[in-house]
């Protein structure tokens, strides 16, 4: 099993135990395999989209998602989707 490494500043963290029942273990299981990081992380990222679901993406977040979808317009513009599909597809590249 191979685990990201995630870099926390370990001076806010807090340690917090949790007891669970077979089935919400299971599914902290499940999750933890399906993103193969550890089950506390699985849990952690849980709640981190729990939170978001219910109070929606924090402020600083979507700053940070706004100026990257800025950078990618920037990038792609002036680029016709529809000319790199026919070239693609007249090289035989990907299609």
């Amino acid at each position: 099993m191979h685990f990201e490494t995630y870099t926390y500043n370990i001076h806010y963290m807090q340690r917090t135990s949790l007891l669970l029942d077979d089935d919400t273990r299971r599914a902290a299981r499940q999750l933890a395999l399906h993103y193969d990081c550890s089950v506390s992380e699985a849990i952690r990222r849980a709640v981190v989209r729990q939170r978001a679901a219910v109070f929606g993406v924090p402020s600083e977040s979507r700053k940070k998602r706004m100026e990257k979808l800025g950078e990618l317009f920037e990038l792609f513009e002036g680029h016709d989707a529809e000319e790199e599909v026919r070239r693609l597809k007249t090289h035989g590249e990907g299609f």
